[in-house]
């Protein structure tokens, strides 16, 4: 990973300050880590015999391509969901008599998507360990042996060939009670620094898909296969598109802009582009579609609609294969989920790094591109609305250094990782 670093002090002074943040996370990470092995250990004597028919007929191996039961495990953010149902959906385009469970907390934005795209979740209760304070972190922890109970309870009914665990903490407990079950198991990371829950479930694991290259030295070479972050079908399918934008800019009016803050929105993004409007240049060439989240709308809205500025603003975008298709340029935050549809799709982008991910890992998944000049890093204390506006003036201007670093982006890309994961797991359940 050093390697990509070594070109910029900011990145190295960054790696160090990586470094004392895994310092201050040792403590919750072990007593998760202690507790859900001694967790799993009283458990498992109690399974056993439950386990015992299962494994029998999971011995029998059947065709590749044949129908399975999966359990998708974790989401909380796009970034965790989205890749999920990429994976779901593959296995679903194999065989249609696969079926799919989703199971994680539950919330708003889980149901909305899981929903739309046809798959039924199942809740569980459970909590996040990093970040909450020692005490909250201790509550946590003394939830996951009932979270486990649940789970075993819910794996026992659906019987399930395969569990694939996203990453979130919502992962933990369908992990483990997978394990006491003698399930096979994979677990995928979006992110070039794995984040705390698949530190610890590794050890579970019998397979670990990895986003990023550089994320291999981390975790146990032997289970880890570099596939890639897959991306939605209908995002894939956008990348041949005739209409794409940067392919094609000289043959439209306006040049396309594209702001995405994540499901949430980001409200400093939002606050800065809307005072560079001040900056922009040649105004009238220009087309933005802001998503900006529920709370920032009607503030961007008027700050486009008082310039005078064609724009598109909302608080979600739910056709976001159109978007990335038109879209010239994309200002974004840089979860490993956006990463990577930048550059399956082969966008030109700049990444706004949310700063208070943890361990800073979206700066991470960002300097992996900037690095080879397939993206700009624009790090958030910098970030300003004369900067900003600078920028896009730029690449209003200079279509051709856009094209270039659209073309260095799609070298990055994975389009198939999906495909890769799922072939796997099909080997994985008939060895």
């Amino acid at each position: 990973m050093h390697a990509f670093l070594a070109h910029s002090p900011k990145l190295i002074a960054h790696s160090k300050k990586r470094k004392n943040s895994f310092k201050l996370s040792t403590i919750s990470y072990e007593l998760s880590a202690i507790t859900l092995s001694a967790i799993s250990y009283q458990l498992s004597a109690i399974l056993q015999s439950d386990t015992q028919t299962k494994e029998t007929t999971n011995s029998t191996a059947n065709n590749m391509n044949r129908a399975l039961r999966i359990v998708i495990a974790g989401g909380g953010t796009g970034g965790h969901l989205f890749p999920g149902i990429a994976i779901a959906n593959e296995f679903v385009a194999r065989n249609s008599e696969t079926r799919i469970k989703f199971v994680s907390t539950g919330n708003p934005l889980e149901k909305a998507v899981l929903s739309k795209a046809g798959f039924d979740l199942h809740s569980i209760q459970v909590a996040g360990i990093k970040g909450r304070g020692i005490w909250n972190q201790i509550a946590s922890v003394l939830k996951i042996p009932g979270a486990i109970l649940a789970a075993n309870g819910f794996l026992k009914n659906f019987s399930p060939d395969l569990i694939v665990g996203l990453g979130s903490y919502s992962a933990g407990p369908v992990v483990i009670g997978a394990w006491l079950r003698k399930i096979p198991i994979a677990i995928h990371e979006q992110n070039i620094l794995p984040g705390i829950t698949n530190r610890i479930l590794a050890r579970f694991a019998d397979r670990i898909y990895i986003s990023f290259e550089n994320t291999r030295s981390r975790l146990n070479p032997v289970k880890v296969s570099w596939t890639g972050n897959p991306v939605r079908r209908e995002l894939l399918e956008a990348a041949d598109s005739s209409e794409d934008g940067a392919a094609h800019a000289g043959d439209r009016k306006r040049f396309t802009v594209l702001i995405i803050g994540g499901s949430q929105g980001a409200h400093q993004i939002n606050m800065v582009m809307a005072e560079a409007l001040d900056y922009l240049q040649g105004a009238d060439r220009l087309h933005f579609v802001h998503q900006t989240g529920e709370a920032d709308e009607k503030m961007v809205t008027e700050a486009y609609r008082s310039q005078s500025v064609s724009a598109t603003a909302q608080a979600f975008f739910d056709n976001m294969a159109d978007q990335y298709r038109q879209a010239d340029l994309i200002i974004c935050r840089a979860g490993a989920t956006t990463v990577a549809e930048i550059t399956a799709l082969g966008k030109a982008a700049i990444f706004i790094p949310f700063p208070y991910a943890a361990d800073d890992h979206q700066t991470l998944n960002a300097a992996d591109l900037t690095g080879d000049g397939a993206a700009e890093l624009i790090p958030e204390q910098e970030l300003n609305a004369e900067l900003l506006g600078a920028k896009i003036n730029h690449y209003l201007d200079h279509p051709e250094a856009l094209e270039n670093m659209a073309a260095r982006a799609r070298r990055h890309g994975k389009p198939d990782a999906a495909k890769n994961i799922v072939d796997d797991c099909y080997r994985l359940l008939t060895a």
